[in-house]
């Protein structure tokens, strides 16, 4: 069995919905720009997907009960976020046993707060590996399962396979993100390659969104263009 292979069927035992490998040489700018050296030296990533429970997700339809809310935020966001943190670290330690160098990333941490973004989009990462297109939403769209996925990153120089298919986004004219987005940040751009995100998100309405949340003593969740999506929808 491949080193691939095992950490496919741990997966499977994990619940753990997509892996799969992407070559990253082709965003080196991107992370040199944001990481630096932290991980700009590993060529390939494995991209980790955990699908969100469909009924969790189908509570955002009504924001206003707290319970609703709360129960996304803890299982759809805390939970997930935790297995999938948990997955990477077994897997870095399988790869590193096998001799390689490995860099496990968080699932859900931000390093740079005025941009609002990771050390590497794990969105980017999906794509890269496959699983699907970036959206208006500028969340990964997934042909099954639409942006209702959470992501992760582990970074190596193990010498799997690279995906070359990368899949074509199929958003079209759709815009019911756009037109559900409660501080119309997102701006009904189609995704393309190597455009800077804020032609396509207000990053500034979204968390100024937030902050008004949070203002009103309220949980800061929002996930209506995760909601919407007639990708997810439909599974």
């Amino acid at each position: 069995m491949s080193l691939l292979e095992r950490i496919k069927e741990l997966g499977d035992i994990h619940g753990v919905d997509f892996i799969g490998v992407a070559g990253i040489s082709q965003i080196k700018n991107e992370i040199r720009e944001i990481s630096g050296s932290l991980i700009y030296e590993f060529p390939r990533a494995i991209s980790i997907g955990i699908v969100l429970q469909k009924d969790i997700v189908d509570l955002l339809k009504d924001r206003d009960t707290y319970e609703n809310v709360l129960q996304y935020e803890t299982h759809a966001y805390d939970v997930i976020n935790n297995r999938l943190d948990n997955f990477a670290s077994l897997v870095a330690s399988i790869i590193q046993r096998s001799g390689y160098r490995v860099m496990p990333l968080p699932a859900a941490e931000r390093i740079d707060s005025n941009r609002v973004c990771a050390s590497l989009s794990h969105k980017v990462t999906a794509r890269l590996a496959g699983f699907g297109w970036i959206g208006k939403n500028c969340l990964l769209i997934n042909p099954s399962y639409g942006p209702r996925v959470r992501w992760t990153t582990v970074l190596t120089d193990a010498p799997f396979e690279e995906n070359k298919e990368i899949l074509e986004s199929k958003c079209g004219s759709c815009n019911k993100c756009v037109k559900i987005c409660p501080s119309q940040a997102i701006l009904g751009r189609n995704y393309v390659e190597n455009e800077p995100r804020d032609l396509r998100l207000d990053v500034k309405k979204c968390e100024d969104y937030f902050n008004s949340l949070k203002e009103e003593g309220k949980l800061q969740i929002c996930g209506m263009c995760l909601y919407a999506c007639p990708y997810g929808q439909r599974y």
